[in-house]
């Protein structure tokens, strides 16, 4: 069991864990200084220490250094204002030598050993010469990381179809999986353009309900079973998930037929209908597939 304190680099971003080696007290927003696989870097708090079982943390874990001072908060303000000058050198050089890429953001690393910069292109880009300049004009190691559109939306920001700001911006540290297996288990149209955001990959929000949906699904009868009802036999002809209700229609004694809506645990099933592989919007399985990550 090891005592832990757990961070975060930038605002909305992944929490990481970091051993506490001293008797410090940790709250919530404080900034620490801690050590890193890419070096000395500056932190936010935003769990404070816990005990954790050893075999729950992902190791080596690094340490805490000390809990950042005036000092500290003068250089981490001085490293963004020189990563704002190095940004705009480097979109220089990337002019210069004519490459096809849009750089999205940078940062040095906080003992300035590493000067990072963020960047998308449509393919494989060789940037070697442009690393070679930055070096001899930053005198410091320089990393060229290319993202996906995930993070590129996540670092540029926007409001989705909601009218929110976008999730990933606000509040999501970190990307789940979503599927297309989601939105269909949702009931939702599986044309591209109303269940995949500015990124070009599905709704990060198609994730917060689909334990919810996977639960009454397993006692969802599909549509065309044969249900037994407190008013006589019927076939399902709708599903209602999220109220857990079914629509069914039923053939009364004058050979008419009407339809009423019943709770799951007022109906039986009698005959369960396959599920029917239904294509929305005409669109192919490969081309929905390209909407995961």
């Amino acid at each position: 069991m090891k005592k832990v304190v757990g961070v975060r680099f930038k605002n909305v971003g992944k929490i990481y864990h970091f051993e506490c080696t001293e008797q410090l007290s940790f709250e919530i927003g404080q900034k620490i200084i801690v050590e890193t696989s890419r070096g000395i870097e500056y932190a936010t708090v935003v769990i404070p220490e816990k005990y954790i079982q050893d075999c729950e943390l992902v190791a080596p874990l690094k340490p805490v250094l000390r809990i950042a001072d005036i000092n500290d908060h003068i250089q981490h303000k001085n490293n963004i204002k020189e990563a704002e000058e190095a940004f705009e050198i480097c979109k220089e050089k990337i002019s210069l030598h004519n490459l096809d890429m849009n750089l999205l953001e940078n940062e040095y690393t906080f003992d300035k050993s590493k000067l990072i910069f963020y960047f998308t292109a449509d393919g494989r880009i060789d940037f070697r010469e442009l690393v070679r300049d930055l070096a001899n004009i930053f005198k410091t190691r320089i990393e060229l990381r290319q993202i996906g559109v995930r993070d590129e939306a996540k670092k540029l920001g926007g409001h989705g179809p909601c009218g929110r700001e976008y999730c990933c911006k606000k509040w999501l540290g970190d990307f789940q999986p979503v599927t297309i297996k989601m939105a269909k288990d949702q009931g939702l149209s599986l044309n591209p353009s109303k269940i995949s955001g500015s990124c070009g990959r599905l709704f990060c929000c198609l994730k917060y309900e689909n334990d919810n949906y996977e639960g009454i699904i397993k006692r969802m009868p599909t549509l065309g079973s044969i249900v037994e009802t407190p008013e006589g036999v019927g076939k399902v002809t709708s599903q209602h998930t999220l109220l857990e209700k079914v629509t069914v229609v039923i053939e009364t004694n004058d050979n008419n037929v009407s339809f009423k809506d019943f709770n799951l645990d007022e109906i039986k099933v009698l005959k369960m209908a396959k599920v029917m592989n239904d294509l929305h919007d005409h669109v192919s399985e490969e081309e929905l597939k390209q909407l995961e990550d």
